[in-house]
């Protein structure tokens, strides 16, 4: 689980991105005292920092050049101070993107997995494949879509899933007929069919309509 350090003394902000995160399985950790944010930090250890630039005491600028004398993690600024000096000078102190407030929950959440993706490799290191929306994490064997979580049985799980990992190029039938048969009885045509409704209605339902795309005679891609 990916840990985020928040320094946000805004209360409203920080509970609604506390509860978002919460909801994408992060482990979350606010700042107490602003007075001992580097420390705070160094304890939880965070993988990413949200960091507001006027907070109490010091503001964030000053937070992130702390952090930079000792981590290379990477610190997002949140802020309505979003004029372009204060992004350059938030950049300048080590800063790695710079979000202005009032921001939307999804850009943020994709914002910090871009991050987590450019400096921890995070889709192969944690088991997570995410596609135009969908987010499956083989880790646990679960589907999120614009943060809804979606149940699929083992069988739509496993076509997802072979999919995902094939995602931009065609998997035949017998491919996802043989993946199937691996860890469950023999799958036929029409049982495959009918997985593949199922699992497009499930998508359509969450929001992913079109998501799976069939090549007549060849097979499906996403």
């Amino acid at each position: 689980m990916y840990k985020v350090f928040i320094a946000e003394d805004d209360d409203g902000i920080a509970n609604a991105v506390i509860k978002r995160l919460l909801e994408w399985n992060f482990d979350v950790k606010r700042a107490e005292n602003y007075q001992y944010v580097l420390s705070e930090f160094a304890e939880f250890s965070p993988h990413v920092v949200l960091l507001d630039i006027s907070l109490p005491f010091y503001n964030g600028f000053h937070w992130c050049s702390e952090i930079r004398r000792t981590s290379t993690c990477p610190v997002m600024f949140i802020s309505s101070s979003s004029d372009n000096l204060n992004i350059i000078t938030a950049m300048n102190m080590g800063g790695d993107d710079f979000i202005a407030k009032p921001f939307d929950l999804s850009v943020l959440i994709a914002k910090i997995q871009a991050l987590l993706r450019r400096t921890y490799d995070f889709a192969e290191n944690i088991g997570v494949i995410e596609h135009k929306g969908a987010v499956l994490n083989t880790a646990d064997a679960t589907l999120t879509a614009f943060g809804e979580r979606v149940d699929l049985t083992k069988n739509e799980y496993r076509i997802l899933e072979t999919l995902l990992e094939n995602k931009g190029k065609v998997v035949s039938r017998e491919r996802l007929m043989n993946r199937l048969w691996e860890t469950d009885r023999f799958v036929d045509e029409n049982t495959l069919s009918v997985n593949i409704a199922r699992l497009r209605k499930k998508l359509e339902a969450a929001g992913l309509a079109d998501f799976i795309t069939t090549k007549v005679g060849m097979g499906y891609i996403v």
